[in-house]
């Protein structure tokens, strides 16, 4: 009985990162809706979800250790890499650079959480790669060498954010998530007063806030309990794929041959993955019992 209630955990789990994946992928279309300097649009999206996420928590406890802090820094740092690398790089560069956090989960997820890589992950994390290179193949170049490092501190960053909140797992992670949105709010203030956005930005922020980072993560904090660091950042690794189908059916922006050619390949090593695991899950536990 254990057992099956660990298996459904763990696919209740995979299926809210897939939702998950697919709220993050909305912010390419919800970010077009708002003209604004691009740290103003990531700071006031963090305020904006801290305030979901305090009706949430209630009353946020101000006990810091050294997992919390992490996590915390790691999280604000991803924000704000990422948004810079768009800023000096193309956005499919930074996107990509964002999603080689994989490769660094495998390397450090056993050093900080004692969770083994095996060859197999390996072998589906190069697919992978490989996948969104495809994907991305007529829009990568023309960054700059600035904006290309910031895409890889922001995937490195986005490693560690995993692997924090993989580690607090038995606590309340959703709290390390909620101070990292108002110091980054907080960081942001500079930005915010140059201009401001118009109705139709506004309606963009509070979406962004409230669907595309605090509930998502709301989501993705309850169900990271449940699967490995690595699962936690493969599975959402969908959303770059997925947004671009919304500028499609929303903009009329067609993708290219190499982006659906790209796109497939990644989709299908993300659920051969999935169905990997779980058939693997199963044969060990019909030898057990």
């Amino acid at each position: 009985m254990e057992e099956n209630n660990t298996k459904n955990e763990h696919l209740k789990a995979v299926g809210l990162l897939v939702i998950t994946a697919i709220l993050w992928s909305f912010g390419g279309i919800l970010i077009k809706l708002v003209k604004w300097n691009p740290i103003a649009i990531a700071g006031m999206r963090s305020g904006i979800a801290s305030i979901l996420l305090l009706t949430i928590i209630k009353k946020p406890k101000w006990d810091w250790n050294a997992t919390k802090i992490g996590g915390t820094i790691a999280y604000v740092s991803m924000l704000v890499l990422f948004v810079s690398a768009n800023k000096y790089t193309t956005a499919a560069n930074a996107i990509l650079l964002q999603y080689t956090a994989p490769v660094y989960i495998a390397i450090f997820g056993k050093l900080l959480l004692n969770e083994k890589t095996e060859n197999v992950d390996w072998f589906f994390i190069a697919i992978i790669v490989g996948g969104m290179v495809l994907f991305f193949r007529d829009d990568i170049g023309g960054g700059s060498l600035k904006g290309n490092i910031l895409g890889v501190l922001s995937g490195v960053a986005f490693a560690f954010n995993v692997i924090f909140i993989r580690k607090q797992k038995d606590g309340n992670p959703i709290e390390g998530i909620f101070w990292g949105n108002i110091f980054t709010f907080i960081i942001s203030i500079p930005f915010m007063f140059k201009s401001m956005p118009d109705a139709r930005g506004w309606t963009g922020l509070i979406l962004l806030g409230v669907v595309q980072i605090g509930l998502s993560y709301v989501l993705y904090t309850k169900a990271i309990k449940n699967v490995t660091a690595l699962e936690g950042v493969l599975i959402p690794v969908v959303e770059p794929i997925l947004n671009p189908v919304w500028v499609f059916l929303f903009i009329g922006e067609r993708p290219g041959k190499w982006s659906l050619i790209g796109g497939t390949i990644v989709l299908a090593a993300v659920t051969l993955r999935a169905v990997y695991m779980t058939l693997k899950t199963m044969k060990y536990k019909n030898i057990s019992a």
